[in-house]
């Protein structure tokens, strides 16, 4: 499927491809800020509206699937991004796949393309139509990225254009169906390097589907599990596994695990990723768990090597999101309360000014209409419940976003069609805005502005800092799912399409 022209004028295919080339600015290879994870990027001159309909200020528009629930990231003059197989891009594959699409950045056409047949028989843990959700994170000529499988891959940058770099060569046998006969891998496809399998390699039975952002450092892979409930959701069929591992980002080996117990007080899915920082000297990694229990935990060295065991991660601290919420053992008889029952924690932990922000509260599907931000004082240790609360502010009904901190303010998109402004010091509110749909992506922050989108195809720009301004409003063609900042543009994705957006293009 060629890449869709910006208007309905034939003559603007040529004004895109006539714009300048994309200089060397900073690449997004993966979810927020590179360790702290936060919702901020340094790029300057981004646009501050655009117009789907007229083109106005956008590069290029590439066709997705029908679904899309994953974030782009761009690095090395490439653009990736998760969907479905609503829209096939080779014949070869039809039917329901989940799909990871290496695009070109400078014009959005394919380079190549992931392809992962869905789990057969239990639509509980690969949901129909549903692709893959997880965003890779790229390091050099390297992808990593969690598949709708539950399996982890390292892709080669370059797919099968450059050959099967291997250890792995069974590309075929992996794009096929369960019970089917391999598909000879061609050079559209993706080159996988190594392949680790959570349910067969760690134990862990996903839920819905699977979602991780992979956080890397040196050679370590840090990851959340996704193991969550059965088909019932009042089983954790696993409760053993882990819900944070490392992995060995050369062999794809598992180093480390935690071993907190998480699983059984799961609520629902462990999707929250972990995130980085660094306090009075002491480097800490951060953990939104299941339980809606924050924690911290020492990294591994730096010179750590898969044994025949893995090593157990060392707790530092936890904080309890909700430590006035019912605590029996099996949290999953409060499926369906919307009135009482555990917190959770969705979005990823934030880590800025040796403070951790961190949103929790009742399961967007199945829990209570509570949701609340939250900051912790990170210099603790054991249990800092008390001890480590700095403020709690209140959000509307179900939050699953991660904040984005910057320049004394944090800002938080809500599912109870909220943008929140508060001060990152005290919590107080600065100013909300109306968005006029729940948000499950989270609002970013670049060059002045704060960018935010809903559920109902609403797109929001405003100026960031204590003085409420809409600088801009895009009607997008479905829903919004997220988007990237990379090298002077937005890279805006809805259920169906991904728009480059760039200042002054047409």
């Amino acid at each position: 499927m060629a890449v869709r022209p910006c208007s309905i004028h034939a003559l603007l295919i040529r004004a895109c491809f006539a714009l300048p080339a994309v200089s060397p600015a900073a690449d997004q290879p993966g979810w927020g800020e590179r360790f702290s994870r936060n919702m901020v990027s340094s790029e300057t001159g981004l646009a501050a509206t655009f117009d789907p309909a007229t083109g106005e200020n956008i590069a290029w528009v590439a066709p997705l699937g029908t679904t899309c629930y994953a974030v782009p990231v761009v690095a090395g003059g490439r653009v990736l991004i998760g969907t479905n197989n609503g829209r096939p891009r080779d014949p070869r594959h039809q039917g329901d796949r989940s799909i990871l699409y290496c695009l070109n950045e400078i014009d959005g056409s394919l380079r190549w393309q992931l392809v992962i047949p869905k789990v057969e028989g239990d639509r509980y843990q690969d949901w129909p139509g549903v692709g893959i959700c997880s965003p890779p994170t790229i390091e050099g000529d390297r992808a990593y990225v969690l598949t709708s499988r539950g399996e982890v891959v390292c892709l080669d940058l370059d797919g099968l254009a450059d050959g099967n770099d291997g250890p792995f060569t069974d590309e075929g046998a992996l794009m096929a169906p369960e019970g089917a006969a391999p598909i000879a891998p061609q050079p559209p496809d993706a080159d996988i390097i190594w392949r680790f399998d959570m349910l067969a390699d760690a134990g862990c039975h996903r839920h819905d589907s699977a979602h991780a952002s992979i956080l890397i450092r040196g050679r370590h892979l840090y990851m959340n599990t996704c193991n969550g409930v059965d088909n019932t959701h009042k089983v954790i069929r696993f409760p053993d596994a882990p819900s944070l591992v490392v992995l060995d980002k050369e062999t794809g080996r598992m180093i480390a695990r935690d071993a907190e117990g998480i699983g059984p007080r799961t609520v629902h899915g462990t999707w929250s990723s972990p995130s980085w920082g660094e306090v009075d000297g002491r480097a800490l990694l951060f953990f939104g768990g299941p339980d809606g229990v924050c924690y911290a935990f020492e990294p591994l060295p730096d010179d750590a090597r898969p044994g025949d065991a893995p090593m157990i991660l060392k707790r530092v601290w936890r904080f309890d999101c909700d430590p006035d919420a019912p605590k029996e053992t099996n949290p999953h008889i409060y499926m369906g309360n919307r009135n009482e029952g555990p917190s959770l924690i969705s979005g990823m932990p934030v880590f800025h000014g040796g403070r951790v922000y961190v949103a929790s509260g009742g399961d967007i599907w199945w829990g209570r209409r509570v949701a609340r931000l939250q900051c912790i004082d990170a210099a603790g240790e054991g249990d800092i419940t008390r001890s480590g609360h700095m403020w709690t502010a209140p959000l509307n009904r179900h939050c699953c976003t991660t904040p984005a901190i910057h320049a004394g303010f944090v800002y938080i998109a809500d599912s109870g069609d909220t943008l929140h402004c508060l001060d990152a010091r005290t919590g107080e509110s600065v100013w909300t805005h109306d968005t006029g749909g729940e948000t499950y992506a989270s609002a970013m922050v670049a060059d002045g502005k704060v960018y935010t989108g809903t559920r109902r195809g609403d797109f929001w720009v405003l100026a960031a800092g204590r003085e409420k301004r809409v600088l801009g409003h895009a009607k997008l063609d479905a829903a919004y799912s997220g988007m990237a900042i990379a090298n002077r543009a937005l890279y805006v994705a809805t259920m169906k399409t991904l728009y480059a957006v760039r200042a002054g293009a047409r």
